[in-house]
């Protein structure tokens, strides 16, 4: 990773690494670290592992605060929510994430770059990265930033077809909602699929993951912000 990419990504997070090999690793996918072995390169799944613990123990935290009166099967389900990988990867691109990513030449040319398993999964390395540099409390800082906020709009995000579902049957009655697949990258086991969600032949949200359903997913979200801006009440 070169250093004018590492200081803009450092600006975007507001964190600060005193050692960059660990900010070049948490972004280092196995197909990049796999073509520059002889470099002795590595890639970023022992951070992953390392950052999805630190995530968990902070967003359990987060949320034994924020909600006191929420049983514990209540704060279980909204930590899977928050913490799913279609959220994770949700929360990296809002920040771009994706574009920093070190992927080898064919992951690159499959469409890794906008694989939820990949983007999520580098986003628990950056928290790794970030506990091993500056401890928990930086790390903590870069999770509520960047995780933990806007409940209501992961919320809509996490059950985003429902919530459409339920805006169609009460605001547009006779209309007619289709998911249509609009393109497909990569090989049968690593595919991409890329959708269009469609309210009475208009294009209302777009969306992308590696399986339909999560296009579909993203697609609804879109529609769902699309909507909201018109005035329609989510």
């Amino acid at each position: 990773m070169n250093h004018t990419d590492a200081e803009q990504l450092e600006q975007v997070i507001g964190y600060s690494f005193s050692n960059l090999a660990l900010l070049t690793q948490a972004l280092s996918h196995s197909s990049y670290a796999n073509e520059h072995r002889a470099e002795g390169m590595g890639d970023n799944e022992r951070l992953e592992f390392l950052g999805d613990s630190v995530l968990e123990i902070v967003s359990s935290e987060f949320l034994y605060l924020s909600f006191p009166d929420k049983p514990e099967g209540e704060l279980t389900r909204l930590r899977a929510s928050l913490v799913c990988e279609a959220t994770l990867a949700f929360c990296a691109r809002q920040f771009d994430l994706p574009s920093y990513l070190l992927l080898g030449k064919g992951e690159e040319r499959t469409g890794g770059r906008g694989r939820a398993s990949i983007v999520s999964d580098a986003l628990e390395a950056l928290i790794g990265a970030i506990y091993l540099d500056g401890g928990l409390e930086s790390a903590k800082d870069f999770i509520v930033r960047f995780i933990l906020t806007d409940y209501e709009h992961k919320r809509m995000f996490t059950d985003s077809k429902t919530l459409l579902q339920e805006v169609i049957q009460r605001d547009f009655k006779n209309s007619e909602v289709v998911y249509q697949v609009t393109g497909e990258q990569g090989p049968d086991h690593n595919k991409l699929f890329m959708v269009d969600l469609v309210l009475d032949q208009e294009t209302v949200g777009s969306g992308s993951g590696s399986t339909k359903k999560a296009a579909e997913q993203e697609a609804a979200y879109r529609a769902l912000i699309e909507l909201k801006k018109r005035g329609i009440r989510v």
